[in-house]
């Protein structure tokens, strides 16, 4: 595992750790070229900018979600976050596998929100992990490599465990999050800034969290 790291380094007052996607099954080693860590890429430069926000981008050890390897990796960075900024809350932003592991680490004692972009939620991926955190998913309603199905019925069952849940379908989007760039970036910036206290949280996404289901996870942007 390998961690780019963007932003503040004086003057902590959040960190952002940025998770990228893989492959099911995989033991090749992830590199700086592999195109799923490059798409996380604008993300961590796009939240870089921002005064007192460190942002930390994690490179797998393997492709794969194999044997929970990205888990493993994603808590080692955690770990360090926490050693080198003790006190100071995290928020996590995934894509895809990285998705699925932001919301896997979401116990984190620092973690207190997590934005899942195209997350990969198969059936029976558990919840309780997200108590009393804030939690953005977000999924194209055209990806046919994840499936937006089933992140509605991760939502909903989240729900349940903490009422901050709220849900985006971007119309006419892919599981590349390409099509409609500038409106993931935006969401990403917004749901992020405001979770960590930079800013007031966007009054779309506070809309979306108050919303019952489905409505609150069934937000079209």
């Amino acid at each position: 595992m390998e961690i780019s790291k963007r932003g503040a380094t004086t003057g902590v007052r959040a960190v952002v750790l940025v998770l990228h996607g893989g492959q099911e099954v995989s033991t090749r080693p992830a590199t700086r070229w592999y195109p799923a860590y490059w798409r996380m890429v604008p993300f961590a430069r796009s939240l870089g900018r921002t005064r007192g926000l460190a942002v930390w981008q994690v490179l797998n050890t393997h492709r794969g979600w194999n044997d929970l390897d990205p888990v493993t990796d994603a808590r080692r960075a955690l770990a360090e976050i926490r050693r080198e900024y003790p006190e100071v809350p995290i928020a996590l932003v995934g894509h895809s596998m990285g998705g699925r592991v932001s919301l896997r680490v979401a116990d984190d004692p620092a973690v207190v929100g997590v934005c899942a972009l195209a997350p990969w939620t198969p059936q029976g991926e558990p919840v309780d992990q997200l108590a009393g955190r804030t939690v953005l998913i977000a999924h194209g309603d055209r990806d046919r490599v994840t499936d937006p199905a089933l992140s509605y019925a991760y939502a909903e069952r989240a729900k349940k465990v903490t009422d901050r849940v709220a849900r985006f379908d971007v119309r006419g989007e892919s599981h590349a999050l390409l099509l409609r760039y500038r409106e993931w970036t935006r969401l990403v910036r917004r749901f992020t800034l405001g979770v960590l206290g930079f800013t007031e949280l966007d009054r779309d996404i506070l809309d979306a969290l108050g919303k019952p289901v489905p409505d609150g996870l069934r937000v079209p942007v």
